[in-house]
């Protein structure tokens, strides 16, 4: 159906709505993985990135965070979105300093991220010097000599910002933490500050520590599995597999989400053979709740209030292993019914069936991803979600508990190479070990960075790979903190 440009003459793009897909990955997934390979890194290159991608002694994939088997391999083990990405790697293309002669800065920056990309590896250290319009060469030694100049004649420390994501190793994290830390500040933002940070958050104020408390094979021990926010087809596509496992062990699936996603509604494992030729179609999700946007909050009070009113909480587990239950009833009895129905937009029967659902088991798994991470009320919405799970005993036991869908070097990995704006419990250790005194004060995390660097105090900026213009929310701000400093260093393979 085709929006009438009359309703809206001054911003009509075009647009139309069409039928939403209810099936995904298969055969086509598995033609334009390939294609994404070859044409970037070429027939043997790509096909040898491909076969070593999540394989034991091989590499682990830089495009979502979901883990691999302990055990067994699939001879495939990755998903389109992996293929993009170890094609992005392993790209044979190059943009030599030549090419960089041929296009000013004007130019490379009315392109995409996508089309940046397509352009190739960098080839050799670029350098834009004041007043220039174009990048010119420049070798390692005079980059270093550079880049040391500017950091020295700093005020202070604290005036450099030292950002990191997911592109680095864990090996590659500890020695940039290293290196900043000895140059004096904890100005250490990631890209974690913007994903999974109030995930950390909740579950170290809940449960005392900021991971997952499940594996993978949880999952096919699991009874009920609530995925909460995420779209798993689009964004970490081998979870899938994880779930229609689930789901042929006679696990129930509940998907929360305001938007239906194909994945979820129809999953061809193109690892069997029913998958591949299209016959093969798994409904992984048994319930799913169009929730409104921010509203998740409101369906899990509703679902502890059914779980207390109706006496179905597991009172031993609660009574031996958990602190404020009293008080989280006495909220909840505060809290209008009709009220969180609104809030939420869901019908009563849905959360009837939702509560029943939980009521008939403790192996229980909550799984979550940005969906409930990115509104101002995260932390108190995934400390609900621990709630829920607590309430029923659904945790430390097989086949139940907790499960932010995190697990990048830039999130985890990061944080436990000690990439973090708090100093890190073991700081005087480093500092003993590589003899230097590590500040103690709290650096900058990324918000706080992009106002430093608007207001004056941050003065350089240096990014070991990832994206801080496109990764942070408010682009144009981002743009106006980096153009205020007097050097960015930027560590890639590519352009950005």
């Amino acid at each position: 159906m085709t929006q009438d440009p009359a309703l809206c003459p001054d911003d009509f793009t075009g647009l139309t709505v069409e039928p939403a897909e209810t099936t995904a990955v298969g055969l086509n997934a598995v033609v334009k993985s390939i294609a994404h390979a070859w044409g970037s890194a070429g027939v043997f290159r790509g096909t040898k990135a491909l076969q070593m991608l999540n394989q034991f002694g091989g590499v682990d994939c830089p495009s979502c965070a979901w883990p691999d088997p302990d055990d067994h391999r699939a001879a495939a083990e990755f998903c389109e979105n992996g293929a993009k990405a170890i094609a992005w790697e392993a790209d044979k293309r190059k943009f030599t300093a030549a090419e960089f002669a041929k296009r000013s800065v004007a130019e490379l920056a009315t392109l995409s991220d996508y089309e940046h990309g397509q352009l190739g590896r960098l080839t050799e250290p670029m350098v834009l010097k004041p007043g220039a319009t174009h990048y010119t060469p420049i070798a390692w030694d005079d980059a270093f000599k550079l880049i040391a100049m500017e950091l020295n004649q700093l005020p202070s420390p604290d005036d450099a910002i030292f950002y990191t994501s997911g592109r680095a190793s864990n090996e590659a994290a500890f020695l940039y933490q290293l290196f900043v830390r000895q140059f004096g500040t904890n100005n250490l933002p990631d890209c974690s500050n913007m994903c999974h940070e109030s995930s950390g958050a909740a579950l170290g104020s809940t449960i005392g520590i900021g991971k997952g408390t499940v594996k993978l094979d949880d999952f096919e021990k699991a009874e009920l599995i609530l995925i909460l926010g995420q779209n798993p087809g689009t964004n970490h596509p081998r979870m899938l597999t994880a779930l229609q496992k689930a789901k042929r062990a006679g696990a129930k699936i509940v998907a929360i989400n305001p938007l239906k996603e194909a994945g979820l509604l129809g999953f061809l494992n193109p690892q069997e053979v029913g998958g591949l030729m299209g016959w093969g179609r798994t409904a992984l999700a048994d319930e799913y709740l169009q929730v409104k946007i921010g509203g998740d909050q409101a369906l899990l009070q509703l679902l502890q209030k059914r779980l207390v009113t109706s006496n179905r909480v597991d009172r031993e587990f609660i009574d031996l292993h958990t602190s404020g239950y009293t008080e989280l009833v006495k909220h909840l009895e505060q809290l209008d019914e009709a009220a969180l129905l609104r809030m939420c937009g869901l019908t009563i029967e849905q959360i009837d069936t939702v509560s029943e659902l939980l009521a008939k088991t403790d192996k229980i798994i909550a799984c979550w991803a940005m969906g409930l991470t990115q509104h101002r009320h995260a932390v108190t919405t995934i400390q609900d979600v621990v709630n829920l799970i607590l309430m029923r005993g659904s945790i430390g036991k097989p086949g139940a508990g907790l499960c932010p869908v995190r697990g990048h070097s830039n999130v985890q990995g990061d944080r436990t190479m000690g990439i973090y704006e708090h100093p890190p419990s073991w700081s005087d250790k480093l500092g003993t070990q590589f003899n230097f005194t590590p500040a103690k004060k709290i650096g900058f995390d990324t918000v706080k960075s992009i106002h430093a660097m608007i207001d004056g105090p941050g003065k350089a900026f240096f990014a070991l790979g990832g994206n801080f213009l496109s990764a942070t929310p408010d682009t144009e701000a981002t743009a106006k903190a980096l153009r205020n400093c007097t050097l960015t260093v930027q560590v890639s393979i590519k352009l950005t």
